[in-house]
């Protein structure tokens, strides 16, 4: 039968007539950069997200990049991040001048590893990023702790972590800022692309919507040197329809990561965890195999749709070769990288559609037990 990696067009069909109603408005009004629909959405955001301010730009890449431009983050600067996620978390930083500073992650959450950050501090770093990937928050307290000890900028990479909490807050309300992204397939998509940056200070916030337009909160009064990072109107109308949305499709993805851990329990197959002051909201639902390619390869040939989300821990990519890393420094993130794959997760997997998946990758598990090492 076969199951889809994701179902985009599932989602549409749910909410197709308030779709279509916001697209029309938003081609009638003719406001197609920022506008009324984006500066409701900037506001409503901010309330879900915890946060006092938001400010829409033109994809989740431009939300982390502006938010350590606003942060007076530059060309001497360093700034702490982990190896293994995607290459944004690292480009944008790299984008402001700054050199990126990689730590290793948590063997259970991966996410970044507290108990390594100081020893990676120098009088040049001003900033951490920590990475709240698939769907799970890094563990922000002693982050924050660290942060505080030193007068660091932290930064939420929130790519990921739409609704997420940690300790009964959401992702975006502990840090100085936090990037959000609306890539189609995140668990909050645009029709397009899309970010939003979040934050509780007045004067990032200020900052954020001269760079994203021009280095101008008047027109023509260039202030700064800007970019042009503007949040499409469209994006902001579609948005605005789907963050009534956001908690009803996080807890069906839940639902479904239940199903699955249920599903998988007693197959040997290692599957998310959820730590206990954690809401992961399962933007990715993981598994892992030291015999990955083979297992992507059979379910594919069942229709079976899967991912990597990341193959190559940063630090050992080309791009990256300038940092002066070596294979073997981050072991975490190298054997995470090498083992995890990811399988389908979206609000409307049935359980049928997840049993599917579960017997075809249990077989493959019990094959896999029975080779000889």
């Amino acid at each position: 039968m076969g199951v889809p990696f994701v179902d985009l067009k599932a989602q549409y069909h749910s909410i197709k007539a308030e779709i279509d109603a916001a697209l029309i408005g938003t081609m009638e009004s003719c406001a197609f950069t920022l506008g009324p629909e984006v500066a409701q959405l900037e506001k409503d955001f901010a309330v879900y997200a915890g946060a006092t301010y938001a400010a829409g730009v033109n994809n989740g890449t431009s939300a982390l990049h502006l938010a350590l431009l606003a942060a007076g983050i530059g060309p001497g600067d360093e700034v702490i991040t982990v190896p293994f996620t995607f290459i944004a978390s690292a480009s944008a930083i790299h984008y402001t001048g700054a050199k990126p500073v990689f730590v290793d992650i948590d063997p259970v959450t991966f996410t970044m590893d507290p108990a390594q950050i100081e020893a990676a501090i120098t009088p040049r770093t001003k900033a951490i990023v920590p990475v709240h990937l698939y769907g799970q928050m890094a563990d922000m307290d002693p982050i924050m702790a660290i942060a505080k000890k030193y007068n660091l900028f932290v930064l939420e990479d929130a790519a990921q972590a739409h609704g997420a909490e940690y300790n009964g807050r959401r992702a975006g309300s502990i840090g100085d800022a936090a990037g959000f992204s609306f890539y189609p397939g995140k668990n909050m998509g645009a029709a397009g692309e899309g970010g939003i940056t979040v934050t509780p200070h007045a004067e990032i916030n200020r900052k954020l919507r001269m760079l994203r337009d021009w280095g101008a909160e008047k027109k023509y009064h260039h202030e700064i040197i800007g970019y042009n990072m503007r949040l499409e109107g469209i994006q902001g109308a579609v948005l605005r329809v789907k963050l009534k949305y956001i908690e009803k499709w996080t807890e069906m993805r839940r639902d479904a990561a239940k199903r699955y851990n249920e599903m998988f329990a007693g197959t040997g197959v290692v599957t998310p965890v959820e730590l206990p002051n954690r809401r992961h909201v399962y933007h990715i639902y993981q598994i892992r195999t030291p015999d990955r390619a083979r297992w992507m390869d059979e379910l594919g040939k069942k229709g079976i749709q899967t991912g990597i989300h990341y193959p190559f821990p940063l630090h050992t990519l080309k791009a990256f070769d300038f940092l002066g890393y070596s294979q073997g420094q981050f072991p975490h993130s190298e054997k995470i990288a090498a083992e995890t794959m990811s399988i389908p997760m979206f609000p409307e997997l049935t359980a049928v559609q997840q049993e599917e998946v579960v017997s075809a990758v249990a077989t493959l598990a019990k094959q896999t037990e029975l080779q000889p090492a």
